[in-house]
Formats: structure tokens, C-alpha cells, sequence
């Protein structure tokens, strides 16, 4: 009996962590998060309300991340002023992943990832965003409106830049 209420608690403990991590879909409210920045100063990702934001998870040695900053980048270049229906602005939350602090602030600089909000706990995968979001691979982002509700998730390569260009025309369509 003893072993049955041991093997039943082993299975439930799994599911019962599960089921607090939010639910990050399309619609949901993306649960605000607060992390160090490279001088150790606290930035919450609520400090960024007003604006279309792309919560970036990614990490200095992740190569397909790597890869993919460009396109952030050109989406950050091109829409950071940007007028949406869905807030003033584009930005990004970048929350790495990294252990080594200089691995992480040389991949910013060699990226050229201009945006100021950069966020690391030095945890790797054990970061408690990471953990506390169930995030399980990188790159993955989440693209929120002023509000921090999930408008779109894992933009990729062009999607990101196409996802923007349809949030602006569909404010350009609301001041006709």
C-alpha cells in the first residue's frame, strides 16, 4: 500500500507543477517578470506597457538564437517608432539564458541588439523565468500588445517583420 501511495504522489507532483505554470496562449495575459539587467539593476517587463513588445528567450551559445537576432534586430530598427492600434512603439524584453556574463554582453555587442532591455540570471536553464514560464527550448518569444496580452508567439525569420506590417496597417485602417 505504502509503495502504491509513493508511486501515485511521484506521478501527481509532476502534474500539480504543471498545472501552476500559466498558460501562455494567444490571448492570455503574459505574467509580468522582473530580472536583473547587466548592472544588476531590477526591469520588470510591466515597465514596458504601452508598447508591442517581443519577450525574446534566447542565450549567447544557442546558435539557431543567434541566427535569429538578426531579424529581431531589423524588426527593432524598423518599427521601434511605430504607431499600432495595440500600443505606441516597438521593443524587445531579451531574456538570456547565459551563465557567463561576458559571453552574454559580448553577444549583445557583436549582435548589435540596440534595444535597452536585456535581462539575465545567470541561471542557464535553470533561470526562474525559464522555469517558472515552462519555457523548454530557445529561440522562443512571445509578441504582446500594450496591455502584455500574448498577440502571437515563435515569430521566426520574416514572421516577426510580417506580424508587425500587419499590426501597422491595421492601424493605418483604424485612422481611415
Amino acid at each position: 500500500m505504502k509503495t502504491l501511495i509513493y508511486i501515485t504522489m511521484l506521478a501527481l507532483v509532476p502534474m500539480m507543477a504543471l498545472a501552476q505554470k500559466p498558460k501562455l496562449d494567444i490571448g492570455e495575459k503574459f505574467p509580468d517578470i522582473s530580472v536583473a539587467d547587466a548592472d544588476s539593476n531590477q526591469l520588470s517587463l510591466s515597465s514596458l506597457k504601452g508598447s508591442v513588445v517581443l519577450v525574446d528567450f534566447w542565450a549567447s551559445w544557442c546558435g539557431p538564437c543567434r541566427y535569429e537576432n538578426r531579424n529581431v534586430v531589423a524588426a527593432y530598427e524598423k518599427y521601434r517608432t511605430a504607431n499600432f492600434k495595440q500600443g505606441n512603439g516597438f521593443t524587445v524584453y531579451s531574456v538570456s539564458l547565459d551563465i557567463n556574463k561576458e559571453a552574454w554582453l559580448a553577444a549583445i555587442k557583436n549582435d548589435r541588439l540596440s534595444w535597452p532591455s536585456h535581462v539575465c540570471d545567470f541561471g542557464g536553464w535553470r533561470s526562474e523565468p525559464a522555469l517558472n514560464l515552462g519555457i523548454h527550448s530557445i529561440p522562443t518569444n512571445f509578441l504582446l500588445d500594450s496591455n502584455g496580452t500574448i498577440i502571437a508567439k515563435n515569430l521566426r525569420g520574416e514572421l516577426l517583420a510580417e506580424k508587425l506590417e500587419e499590426l501597422l496597417k491595421e492601424s493605418e485602417r483604424g485612422t481611415e
